[in-house]
C-alpha cells in the first residue's frame, strides 16, 4: 500500500512540476472571453483548450477573474502534455433546462490534469429544479450535471466550490488515479437529485478535505467501482454517504474495495448505506470499510437496504441479487435521530455475510427510548461496545 501510495504521489509532483516549469499561459481573455455574466464564452473556453490541447509540454488554460457565462462545453483530449485549468473566476450555466444535454462542463480522453482554482460553479439549479420529473419516475430526462469527467487518468481535482447545481455537482466515470481534495459542494437539503459527488466505473479514487451540503447524497459509489478511499469529510445536510444504488440495470459490474474514514455526517438523512434494488441482476458488493465517523443527528447511522425503490412502482416479485459481504464498520459514534441506529434489511435470496461490527457507540437524540437494531437475512459479528446492541 505504502509503494502505491509513492507511485501516486511521485505522479501527481512531476505533474505539478512540469506545469509549473510549462512555456504557455492561455488567459481565455485573449480568446474573447468577456466577463459580464451574459455572454457565452464557450467558443472562447475551447479555442484556449485546444491551443492548450495540442502544444507539446505543460500548459495553463486561464480563467481570470470576473463572471463568464458559458454554455455546456466538452473539453477533450488525449492531449499532447499535462494541463492545468484555472478557474479564478465565476462560471455561470443557463438559466433554465435545456435538453439532450447530460453535462454542463466535461473533460474526456485526459491524462494529467488538474482542474483547481478559487471560483465558483454556479449551476443555476433554482432555475431548473421545479422542472425536474426524476423525483416520482423512473423514466425521466435528467438535468445536466455540472461538472463530469469522463475517462480522466492521473489528475487532480481540487479547490473547487460547485453551488445549486441542477443534478449533480461532480461525477467521475471510467476514471482511473484520480484523487479529488479541498472541493466544496452547495445545494439546498431539498434540492432534487443533487448528488454531491458520484462515481462509476472508475479505479484508485481519492476524495479528501471536503465539505459536501446538498440534496441528496454527499457521496454515491455506483456500479464497477473499485479502491475508492474517502477521507476528512464533511456531510450535511444530504442523504449520507452510500455505496448505490445497486443492481437495477442488467450489465453493472461490482464494486469492490471501498473505504470511508474520519468522516463527519451532520443532520443527514442517512449516515453510511450500502442499497441495491430488487432486481434479478446478480453483482457483488464486496471488501467496504467505514471506520472513525462521527454522526451527529442523523436519522439512519448505519443502513444496508437492499430494498430499495425511491419511486413507484416497485417491482418486487424477485429479492435482490446483490451480493453484499466483507464489510466492517469500526469506530462509529454519534447521536441518531431515530429509533432503528443500526440496520441491515438484506436479500433474502443473497442474504449479507460476513459483517463485522466493532465499537460502535450511539446515543438518540433527546435521550427518549432505547436505540434499537434492526436485521434481516444478515450473518455477522459484533466486538466491543456495541450501542445499540447488535441483531446478530
Amino acid at each position: 500500500m505504502m509503494a502505491l501510495q509513492i507511485v501516486f504521489f511521485s505522479i501527481f509532483f512531476f505533474v505539478s512540476f512540469t506545469i509549473a516549469q510549462g512555456v504557455r499561459t492561455l488567459n481565455v481573455r485573449n480568446y474573447g472571453a468577456i466577463a459580464d455574466g451574459r455572454t457565452d464564452n464557450k467558443k472562447a473556453f475551447l479555442r484556449a483548450w485546444n491551443d492548450a490541447c495540442y502544444q507539446n509540454g505543460g500548459s495553463i488554460v486561464y480563467i481570470p477573474k470576473g463572471v463568464y457565462m458559458v454554455g455546456s462545453v466538452e473539453f477533450a483530449g488525449p492531449c499532447r502534455g499535462p494541463i492545468m485549468f484555472l478557474i479564478s473566476g465565476d462560471l455561470k450555466a443557463p438559466i433554465g433546462t435545456y435538453s439532450n444535454v447530460e453535462k454542463w462542463i466535461g473533460f474526456q480522453h485526459v491524462n494529467n490534469l488538474i482542474v483547481k482554482g478559487g471560483g465558483t460553479l454556479d449551476g443555476q439549479g433554482p432555475s431548473a429544479w421545479p422542472y425536474n420529473k426524476c423525483q416520482n419516475t423512473n423514466n425521466c430526462d435528467p438535468l445536466p450535471i455540472s461538472i463530469k469527467f469522463d475517462f480522466v487518468t492521473n489528475s487532480r481535482i481540487e479547490s473547487i466550490r460547485s453551488v445549486n447545481s441542477k443534478n449533480v455537482h461532480l461525477a467521475i466515470y471510467g476514471c482511473n488515479n484520480v484523487n479529488v481534495s479541498k472541493v466544496d459542494l452547495l445545494a439546498p437539503a431539498d434540492s432534487p437529485n443533487t448528488d454531491g459527488i458520484k462515481i462509476s466505473r472508475s479505479a484508485d479514487i481519492r476524495i479528501t478535505n471536503s465539505r459536501i451540503r446538498t440534496g441528496d447524497d454527499c457521496i454515491a459509489i455506483i456500479s464497477g467501482s473499485s479502491n475508492i478511499d474517502v477521507s476528512y469529510v464533511y456531510c450535511g445536510p444530504g442523504h449520507g454517504i452510500s455505496i448505490g444504488s445497486l443492481g437495477k440495470y442488467k450489465n453493472e459490474e461490482n464494486v469492490n474495495g471501498v473505504t470511508v474514514r474520519k468522516c463527519t455526517l451532520n443532520g443527514t438523512d442517512n449516515g453510511v448505506r450500502i442499497k441495491s434494488w430488487e432486481s434479478p441482476y446478480a453483482i457483488t458488493a464486496s471488501k467496504f470499510l467505514f471506520q472513525d465517523i462521527f454522526m451527529e443527528n442523523v436519522r439512519n447511522p448505519i443502513i444496508v437496504d437492499q430494498t430499495y425503490c425511491p419511486n413507484s412502482p416497485c417491482n418486487q416479485e424477485t429479492a435482490s441479487h446483490v451480493q453484499i459481504q466483507d464489510v466492517t464498520y469500526r469506530n462509529i459514534w454519534g447521536t441518531s435521530s431515530s429509533q432503528v441506529a443500526v440496520s441491515f434489511e438484506c436479500s433474502k435470496k443473497f442474504p449479507c455475510k460476513n459483517i463485522v461490527m466493532t465499537d460502535v457507540n450511539l446515543a438518540i437524540v433527546g435521550g427518549e427510548g432505547p436505540l434499537k437494531s434492526s436485521c434481516s437475512y444478515v450473518k455477522g459479528r459484533s466486538f466491543g461496545r456495541q450501542n445499540p446492541p447488535p441483531c446478530f
